[in-house]
């Protein structure tokens, strides 16, 4: 098994888990893909991805490795994992259910094909983010712009 040196720690390579015999897309589960997605963008190791996000090393290593959750990680868990991983926590939390069988919808309903909105995107990625107070303040905000187009004559 290749290792790389971080540190006093040795971590190993990002390729794909330990126990995998197969090829890494067959043999590992959606959470396992996205940690080792994001660990050959960057070039982190797993200690890397466990400092930024404030995760002990060890708690990475096992998402990275388990093939089989029994359960999704916690939700402290999967909002320091996406920092860590420097990804929304949605996606940290849909691979995660998605990896104990679960499936996790975020698709609209059927309609007219969507087209990518940055903007739109952004903000409902990071909704999750937020604390509940600066959430309301957002909802405060919405329904405000809201109610003043349904308040502005429509004849101009």
């Amino acid at each position: 098994m290749a290792a790389r040196a971080t540190g006093d720690r040795r971590d190993p390579a990002p390729e794909r888990p330990e126990s995998s015999a197969a090829t890494p897309d067959q043999a590992i589960n959606p959470l396992q893909r996205l940690i080792y997605q994001r660990l050959r963008e960057r070039r982190w190791s797993y200690g890397e991805v466990a400092r930024r996000g404030g995760l002990p090393r060890s708690t990475v290593y096992t998402l990275a490795t388990t093939r089989n959750l029994a359960r999704p990680p916690r939700p402290a868990t999967i909002d320091a994992l996406a920092k860590g991983l420097d990804v929304p926590v949605s996606v940290v939390r849909a691979a995660a259910a998605e990896s104990t069988g679960l499936h996790y919808y975020d698709d609209v309903a059927a309609g007219p094909p969507h087209t990518p909105d940055r903007e739109r995107e952004l903000l409902i990625a990071s909704i999750d983010e937020l604390t509940p107070e600066d959430r309301r303040h957002v909802a405060a905000l919405v329904e405000s712009l809201r109610n003043r187009a349904t308040r502005e004559p429509t004849d101009r």
